[in-house]
């Protein structure tokens, strides 16, 4: 499978009555407001939706005020159907709305669909049926519903404050949705839209991800998406949409649920060890710009922190009253390689003795438990105007002695006009609750933990996305087809394998093959010592003593090639000549959907050893490799080290795109390992190589 961004605009399958309906039923609905039914009709009553609103109860006349309709057959027209029925109703409720009332959009909370088996699965195919053949959208089933500025279409509380330019969030499960609103209610985090996909039998993330894409414009929607994700079902649509919304000016950041690698299939060989789902997934929100996260806490800290501006580079001044959070904050960003420059000189000195004796201004800049707002203002207008620092943090409690209206009223103020960001981290979630929710109701945004605060902050910084255009190396794809199209599944001979890497443009050893004592004389002959030797067959040579170095003379040369080719499963000997470099490693796996991961690191045992590996998905940019090598931690070797010469950076990124060309050539290649390539300064030069194919 080519992993290949299309341009193309792909056919939207949101509907115009799903975003804002001019009439809504409620199947199901009830003056019970603890059955899904009640308290979705409440919720809609209670947010004030405007259209008109319809009720479905064969037991009821009216329901929560709302004039109630014996059945689905007896409704007028209406735009969208909220479903809160069993689910072997929900079949024939949705061939009457969409064949009779001309519903587009159907909200379907039921469970009892395919994650309850075949009959559920049969159920959920029969309606998704029913909606794409009347043009409508679906949602769910097994889902909390659509909430957004036009209606709330869900059963659960709490509803949050809704705003065009608050957060839009997409979850795959909708409890989880309930509590990552719960959670950033607290931190004042508005929200502009939510949409719970539950099963995903028709609309799923990246659907919903899709249409927000196609209709952003920036400054008028939503800044931030946050997704809760179980499973990557169309990773291209993910990273196709994620990269243009970025590119517009939104910033996403989402938890990717499931990535423990229990339960994964073991791999035969180096690349495929090192690769795993989870690994697709790492490489695939590094090339769509997504800041990942592991917890709802982290993603609405993230989203928080997104909510304000962007700052300019990484160097933060902390404020503060409190001297054991500012060193707790201080340890978290200094962690993270986030800067707290020292702040000093005539300004610094100025600044100092517009506050209590006894405060500090070296970052952090300490004005004491009895700071005032006065001079927390003084002190943001030196950050801002004077101290070179990009962004502030501002701790300020209260031990419960006084209230702090006029601090926070001071910090509002000061977030409004000033052009670097200031994030208020607001411990005091007991003492100053109200004043709290006072800066909340305004519009502030507060963090309670200035850890949490802090390892946030530390990804948006250093998540910076930078969309760039992949134009791979020249390869020759007639030789390349012909050798895949004619090989068998399974490891390549080492033949094969010669011909797919001339045809790439991979520089390799000059090699050849011995199955006799005569051959491999003749091959010593024409190769020139000082010679390598390894078994051709056996994954791993090393392991069973299949590989000899420096053979420097024909006595060792017959000795060694009687011995390794009783070794099992040994067919041949390779031969090439001694050549010296740092050992790298390049490799490349197929991960179902995701396409090919391409991976480099330090080669030879290194690879298993100390897993420094770093790893894109194809196709991979010069820009992309060039951040690969050098975020490993091996990176030192790499650019040489106490007398060590380094290796061509250049041909190692060429070394690492040809190979991304190559899997774009050849789709049906599995893994591959280049280990060990040979770098020094002068080339890059691949030594051994093992690729195996898989037929689509």
């Amino acid at each position: 499978m080519l992993f290949i961004i299309f341009a193309a605009k792909i056919l939207n399958m949101i509907t115009k009555e799903l975003l804002s309906p001019k009439s809504i039923v409620v199947i199901g609905a009830s003056d019970d407001t603890q059955k899904p039914g009640g308290s979705a009709l409440r919720n809609l009553i209670s947010a004030g939706y405007q259209g008109k609103l319809y009720a479905v109860n064969p037991k009821a006349v009216e329901v929560q005020g709302i004039k109630c309709h014996k059945s689905v057959s007896d409704l007028p027209q209406v735009d969208l159907a909220i479903m809160a029925i069993p689910a072997a109703m929900c079949v024939e409720a949705a061939e009457v709305l969409c064949s009779k009332k001309a519903c587009k959009a159907i909200i379907i909370f039921s469970a009892g669909f395919h994650e309850d088996g075949a009959e559920g699965a049969l159920l959920e195919e029969k309606i998704v049926k029913i909606v794409n053949r009347a043009g409508a959208t679906l949602i769910g089933p097994n889902c909390i519903g659509v909430l957004n500025n036009n209606y709330a279409g869900v059963f659960t509380k709490p509803i949050p404050r809704l705003h065009p330019l608050g957060v839009d969030v997409i979850s795959g499960s909708g409890a989880t949705a309930v509590f990552i609103m719960e959670a950033a209610m607290q931190m004042g985090l508005t929200f502009s839209s939510v949409y719970s996909v539950g099963n995903s039998a028709q609309i799923g993330v990246e659907d919903i991800l899709e249409h927000l894409d196609n209709t952003y414009i920036h400054g008028k929607s939503s800044p931030v998406k946050l997704l809760y994700i179980e499973s990557i079902n169309k990773p291209e649509k993910l990273l196709l949409h994620s990269r243009s919304l970025i590119s517009k000016g939104a910033r996403i950041a989402a938890v990717k649920s499931g990535y423990s690698e229990a339960g994964s299939r073991a791999a035969s060989s180096h690349t495929g060890a090192l690769a795993s789902p989870d690994t697709a997934v790492k490489a695939l929100f590094k090339k769509a710009g997504i800041i990942r996260c592991f917890s709802r806490g982290e993603l609405v800290t993230v989203a928080s922190v997104l909510m304000y501006p962007q700052p300019k580079g990484d160097k933060v001044a902390i404020i503060t009253h409190a001297g054991g959070p500012a060193v707790m904050l201080t340890d978290t960003l200094s962690a993270n390689d986030i800067k707290i420059p020292e702040i000093k000189g005539d300004k610094a000195i100025e600044l100092l003795s517009k506050l209590f004796p006894g405060s500090s201004v070296s970052n952090p800049i300490d004005f004491l438990a009895t700071g005032n707002a006065e001079q927390l203002a003084n002190i943001i207008d030196y950050c801002e105007n004077h101290f070179d620092v990009d962004s502030m943090a501002v701790i300020f409690g209260s031990p419960g002695l006084t209230t702090v209206y006029d601090v926070y009223d001071t910090l509002w103020e000061k977030i409004k006009k000033c052009s670097k960001p200031i994030y208020p981290i607001l411990p005091s979630i007991v003492n100053v609750k109200d004043e709290i929710a006072h800066f909340q109701a305004k519009g502030g945004i507060s963090f309670p933990d200035e850890v949490a605060f802090g390892s946030a902050l530390s990804k948006v910084i250093k998540s910076k996305s930078e969309i760039t255009d992949i134009e791979l190396p020249p390869v020759d794809l007639k030789m390349i087809r012909s050798v895949i199209d004619s090989c068998r599944e399974g490891y390549l001979t080492p033949c094969e394998v010669q011909k797919l890497l001339d045809a790439a443009g991979i520089s390799r050893a000059k090699e050849m093959l011995a199955n006799s004592v005569a051959e491999v004389r003749k091959a010593a002959k024409e190769l020139g010592y000082p010679l390598v030797m390894k078994v051709v067959g056996p994954v791993h040579k090393s392991d069973v003593g299949g590989v000899v170095l420096n053979v420097t003379d024909e006595e060792t040369l017959v000795v060694e090639f009687n011995r390794m080719m009783k070794i099992p499963q040994t067919t041949a000997i390779l031969l090439q000549p001694m050549l010296s470099g740092t050992q790298l490693f390049i490799g490349a796996k197929r991960e179902d959907k995701f396409g090919h991961l391409i991976m480099c690191g330090l080669g030879g045992i290194f690879v298993e050893a100390l897993h420094d590996i770093n790893t894109s998905l194809n196709p991979v940019s010069k820009t992309e490799a060039e951040k690969m090598i050098r975020g490993l931690r091996g990176y030192k070797l790499i650019e040489g080290t106490r007398g060590q010469e380094g290796v061509n950076e250049f041909h190692f990124i060429d070394s690492i795109r040809r190979v991304s060309a190559l899997c774009n050539a050849a789709p049906e290649i599995f893994e591959m390992d280049l280990n060990p390539l040979l770098g020094n300064p002068k080339q890059v030069i691949a030594v051994d190589a093992r690729i195996r194919v898989e037929k689509l």
